[in-house]
């Protein structure tokens, strides 16, 4: 165990986007913006959680993300964005409204994935492998290289989201089907300085 770490990490999805609401596909190559239930959901958090004393919010280098914590920042709270933290690239699938061929394809990689085939990727675009080393280095430092940072925001993208909590919870990446996520669900965890804990999984409550 690392002396001195006590962490309570705040792990956010970003709010709803146009392209969410039409099932358009939407990864790193995709930076939109939040629709109008995207930032009424950021208004919900924030009238939920701006108590909390954050010592440091981390987001992605997209502006739904940004957009997502930005009274949160606007409050003057220590903000830095990482590319480590964007949403897995799906390549040429970027960007397309999923239609039935689509739908089977993405199905198939699923099972692949499910199935231990971690380094295929989606039209050219990340595997699950690539998008955890690009994260491990930002994870790196808000866990280890920052012990005076001890309640964290962070905000990301879903299937981010669920290659992190497998990196983080010591579950292979074949798993990662198992976190589920909404549009601003909240993942609350603990670090003490050797493990993860869960203490809140998929919670939207703040949104009702």
């Amino acid at each position: 165990m690392k002396r001195g770490i006590d962490k309570t990490i705040f792990l956010i999805r970003h709010g709803q986007t146009d392209y969410n609401l039409k099932g358009i596909v939407q990864g790193s190559r995709v930076d939109a913006d939040l629709n109008d239930t995207g930032f009424k959901q950021a208004e919900k958090f924030f009238q939920k959680y701006k108590d909390v004393p954050f010592d440091k919010i981390y987001t992605s280098k997209l502006k739904r993300t940004i957009q997502t914590v930005q009274k949160f920042i606007d409050k003057g709270i220590s903000w830095e964005s990482y590319e480590g933290l964007n949403e897995i690239s799906w390549g040429d699938q970027d960007g397309v409204a999923v239609n039935s061929s689509m739908h089977e394809y993405y199905q198939y990689v699923s099972k692949e994935w499910a199935s231990g085939n971690l380094s295929l990727q989606i039209g050219g675009g990340e595997s699950p492998l690539e998008v955890l080393e690009r994260q491990k280095p930002v994870i790196k430092l808000i866990l280890e290289e920052r012990p005076d940072e001890k309640t964290i925001l962070v905000c990301m993208h879903g299937r981010a989201i669920r290659i992190l909590l497998c990196y983080l919870t010591n579950k292979s990446l074949c798993e990662m089907d198992s976190f589920e996520h909404s549009n601003l669900c909240l993942y609350k965890l603990h670090y003490d300085g050797e493990e993860i804990k869960v203490l809140s999984v998929n919670d939207i409550d703040h949104l009702r």
